[in-house]
C-alpha cells in the first residue's frame, strides 16, 4: 500500500511539472490586454497594445488587467482540474483492488 501511495505522490509531482509547461491565455477589450500564465497559475506575460495604453485611463487599465488576470487564472484552474481528474481516475483504477472492488 505504501508503494501505491508513493507512486501517487510521484504522479502528482509529474503533473505539477507538466502544468508548468502548459500555457493558458486570456484577453480583454478585443485583445487590447493579453495575459499568459502557466496552468500552475504563474503569470508569464502581460501585453497591452500601445494605442490602447495611450488612450485609456489608469483606472480602466487597472480594472481590465484584473479582469484579464482572473480570466487567465480561471483557465489555469480548468486545465489543472482536468489533469488532476485524469490522474486521479488512473490512480483509483490501480487502487481498486485495495478496497475489495
Amino acid at each position: 500500500m505504501f508503494d501505491k501511495l508513493m507512486a501517487a505522490q510521484q504522479k502528482a509531482d509529474e503533473i505539477k511539472k507538466r502544468l508548468d509547461t502548459v500555457s493558458v491565455f486570456a484577453e480583454v477589450e478585443g485583445g487590447a490586454i493579453r495575459i499568459t500564465a502557466t496552468a500552475n497559475k504563474a503569470i508569464t506575460a502581460i501585453e497591452i497594445e500601445e494605442e490602447f495604453y495611450k488612450q485609456a485611463e489608469k483606472e480602466e487599465i487597472e480594472e481590465l488587467l484584473l479582469t484579464a488576470i482572473n480570466k487567465a487564472l480561471a483557465q489555469a484552474d480548468i486545465v489543472s482540474a482536468t489533469e488532476m481528474q485524469a490522474a486521479t481516475k488512473d490512480m483509483l483504477g490501480g487502487l481498486g483492488g485495495m478496497f475489495g472492488q
